[in-house]
C-alpha cells in the first residue's frame, strides 16, 4: 500500500499511532489544534495488553519511572479519616490504583519525544474538510493548505470535531448521569500518597490525588443528568461547581479556592462515544474518538494504547487501508464493548444522594478491600477482558 498518513491529535492514541507508522516507514504527519504539545492532565493508568504495547517500544520502565507515586485509594469521612484503603499490592490483584499510575501530559510527552523523531508534527492548524476518494483523502486544512493523504487516522478525544464531519450522525452516546471537573491545586503538608475520595450528600464527591509535580490533582465530582454543561464556558463551569459545592464539607473549600486559580481547568459531562463502524473509506477512528468508554470504565488509556498500536499494525502488515482498518475493529471490538459495559447504575451507587447510601457505600467498601476478598475478587475477575492477540504483529518487530 502506499505509505502517507495524516494524524490528527497528538495526545495519547495519536502519538502512539504516529511512533508505530514512522518505525514501520509511513511518511506520517500529525496535525494538532493546539499551538505548541499539551502537558498537564489527570492521572491515568495503563494495564495488562496496553503495558505490553509500551514494553515493545522500550517505554514501559520509563512509564514506572515517571509516575506519580500514589500508593492506593482510601475512602474518607468528613473528618478525613479513612473509612476503606486499597492499597497498591500486586499480590492482591487490580485495585483503584494501578502499580503504572501517570499523568496523562507525562505519558503524552514520553509517546511523543520518540514520535516527532519518526512523523511530522503541525501544531496550531487544524482540519477543515475531508474528500474521500479512490486514490487517496484530500484534507483540507484550517491554514489554507490542501493534501492528499492515503489513510487519515483521527485521533482527537471524546468531542472530536473532525469526526463530526466524517461520521455525521452516527455517534449515539450513552450519557453516564455524572459531571466531572478536574484540575490542580497547590500541594499542603497533609496531602499524603493516597487518592483520597470523599462522599457528600446530593450525589457530591471530592478527591485528591498525588502527583510527581509538587502539586495535587482535584477532582469534583456531580451526579446528575446531562444538561448541557460541557458547552458552557469555564466561569460558568466554575460558578455552577461553587454554588453546588459550598457547603460539601471536607476539604471543599480548599478545593474551590484552589479551582480559581488553577490553570489546567477541565469539565465534562461524562458520556460513552458508540458508533457502528469506525473507518469510512480511508478515514478510521482511534482512542476516545473511536469509543471513549469514560474514566468509570478505568481502561481508557489502556485501550488507547492498544487501539493505536493495532491499528499502526494492521496498516504495516500490507493489505489496502479498508482491509487493514476492517481488521483493526474486529480486533479491538470485543475489548472495547467489554471496558464500555459499565453498568448503569455504578455512578449512583459510587455517588450516593443520601447519608445512608454514603454509610452503605462505605461498609461495602469496607468489606471489599479486606485482603481476603480483593484476592477472590481478582480471581474471580481474572482473564475475563478480551484483549487482542498482539501475537501476529511480533514479526513486525523483527522487519
Amino acid at each position: 500500500m502506499s505509505r502517507r498518513i495524516l494524524i490528527t491529535g497528538a495526545s495519547v492514541a495519536g502519538n502512539v499511532a504516529a511512533w508505530w507508522l514512522g518505525r514501520h516507514g509511513f511518511d506520517v504527519t500529525v496535525v494538532e489544534r493546539n499551538p505548541a504539545f499539551r502537558d498537564g492532565g489527570q492521572n491515568v493508568d495503563v494495564r495488562g495488553v496496553g503495558r505490553e504495547v509500551l514494553r515493545r517500544m522500550g517505554l514501559e520502565r520509563a512509564a514506572l519511572d515517571h509516575g506519580t507515586g500514589e500508593e492506593g485509594t482510601a475512602w474518607v469521612d468528613a473528618a478525613g479519616r479513612a473509612v476503606a484503603r486499597f492499597a497498591v499490592d500486586p499480590s492482591l490483584g487490580d485495585g483503584p490504583t494501578a502499580e503504572m499510575e501517570i499523568l496523562r501530559g507525562d505519558l503524552a510527552r514520553l509517546l511523543y519525544e520518540p514520535a516527532r523523531e519518526r512523523a511530522s508534527f503541525r501544531f496550531g492548524d487544524t482540519v477543515t474538510e475531508i474528500a474521500d476518494g479512490a486514490d487517496a483523502a484530500r484534507v483540507t486544512f484550517a491554514s489554507g493548505a490542501v493534501e492528499a493523504y492515503d489513510a487519515v487516522i483521527i485521533a482527537e478525544g471524546v468531542g472530536s470535531p473532525t469526526r463530526k464531519r466524517v461520521f455525521p450522525g452516527e455517534n449515539d452516546p450513552r450519557w453516564m448521569g455524572l459531571t466531572i471537573a478536574y484540575f490542580t491545586i497547590p500541594r499542603t503538608a497533609d496531602d499524603d500518597r493516597m487518592w483520597r475520595w470523599y462522599n457528600a450528600p446530593g450525589g457530591r464527591s471530592i478527591s485528591l490525588r498525588p502527583d510527581n509535580h509538587g502539586t495535587t490533582r482535584a477532582m469534583l465530582a456531580l451526579r446528575q443528568p446531562p444538561g448541557a454543561e460541557q458547552d458552557w464556558d469555564a466561569a460558568r463551569q466554575k460558578a455552577f461547581l461553587r454554588e453546588r459545592f459550598a457547603d460539601a464539607g471536607w476539604q471543599a473549600a480548599r478545593v474551590l479556592a484552589g479551582m480559581e486559580q488553577t490553570e489546567d481547568f477541565y469539565f465534562d459531562v461524562l458520556r460513552q462515544v458508540r458508533l457502528k463502524r469506525w473507518a469510512r473509506g480511508r478515514v478510521a477512528l482511534t482512542g476516545d474518538a473511536a469509543w471513549c468508554a469514560t474514566p468509570l470504565a478505568g481502561i481508557g488509556t489502556t485501550l488507547a494504547v492498544t487501539g493505536a498500536y493495532v491499528l499502526a499494525s494492521e496498516l504495516a502488515r500490507g493489505a489496502d487501508v479498508p482491509a487493514a482498518f476492517a481488521a483493526y475493529e474486529r480486533a479491538m471490538r470485543p475489548m472495547v464493548e467489554s471496558g464500555q459495559g459499565v453498568p448503569g447504575i455504578a455512578p449512583k451507587i459510587m455517588n450516593p444522594r443520601s447519608r445512608l447510601g454514603i454509610r452503605l457505600l462505605h461498609g461495602g467498601l469496607r468489606f471489599a478491600s479486606r485482603p481476603a476478598i480483593r484476592r477472590l475478587t481478582s480471581k474471580l475477575a481474572g482473564g475475563r477482558a478480551p484483549e487482542p492477540d498482539l501475537a501476529p504483529y511480533a514479526a513486525l518487530l523483527r522487519a
